[in-house]
């Protein structure tokens, strides 16, 4: 069973910066894409960014393009979301999944995902 546990959620000023973590118990974490998700009250949940197996392709919603920063360390069996320039709009619960590909998770599919931390951008 995969397990994934995210932290680093917090309430941040407009314009602030938060860094998610997500910790993977798998001794397969190499082989999987992760991605990030996010969900605000009321809303679908929605994709936010993905990795590759490797580091070496990555994906983001247009919304967060040139703000937010996915990235992974292998050895550690982690990856990370750093997110810049925080909007209101941001303000969600982010999960972390993992999942066989970075094409898959844009479109919202994945095969196991963690219970959640919580992000509020207000002043």
């Amino acid at each position: 069973q995969v397990q994934l546990v995210e932290s680093g959620g917090g309430l941040v000023q407009p314009g602030g910066s938060l860094r998610l973590s997500c910790v993977v118990s798998t001794r397969t974490f190499a082989n999987y894409a992760m991605g990030w998700f996010r969900q605000a009250p009321g809303l679908e949940r929605e994709f936010v960014a993905a990795i590759s197996f490797n580091g070496g392709s990555t994906r983001y919603r247009d919304s967060v393009k040139g703000r937010f920063t996915i990235s992974r360390d292998n050895g550690k069996n982690t990856v990370y979301l750093q997110m810049n320039s925080l909007k209101p709009e941001d303000t969600a619960v982010y999960y972390c999944a993992a999942g066989a590909w970075v094409s898959d998770m844009t479109r919202g599919s994945y095969d196991y995902r963690g219970q959640g931390t919580q992000v509020t951008v207000s002043t």
